[in-house]
């Protein structure tokens, strides 16, 4: 069973995943289907060294898993529920942008 200091250091590790736009396009690629390090920095139009150190953060944020598949590795996402966790903040997130009722939101552009 999980802390809530435990479960506050899983949610710190989220954000600093998501903290990254790269990180991001990465886990919503690995959403769609796992894919192997090569086609990810030609679809994301990045060095495979630069892709290799957003693998390395999402690996130890527990994020993404490697697969071993023959002399190759393949990136997946760590568990399936990431996938879900990730269009339902998607979704919250387009939802609290669309609404402006925030009296402040258009002079301190805050939110």
């Amino acid at each position: 069973m999980l802390t809530v200091a435990s479960e506050i250091d899983t949610l710190v590790r989220f954000g600093r995943a998501l903290a990254d736009p790269i990180r991001c396009c990465l886990l919503l690629a690995l959403r769609e289907a796992p894919a192997h390090p090569s086609d990810l920095a030609d679809a994301l139009g990045i060095s495979r060294t630069r892709l290799s150190n957003h693998l390395a953060c999402l690996r130890d944020c527990g994020l993404v898993v490697a697969v071993p598949v023959g002399r190759r590795t393949r990136y997946e996402l760590a568990d399936e529920r990431l996938g879900h966790a990730l269009d339902d903040l998607r979704s919250a997130v387009v939802a609290v942008a669309a609404d402006r009722t925030c009296p402040d939101a258009a002079g301190k552009d805050c939110c």
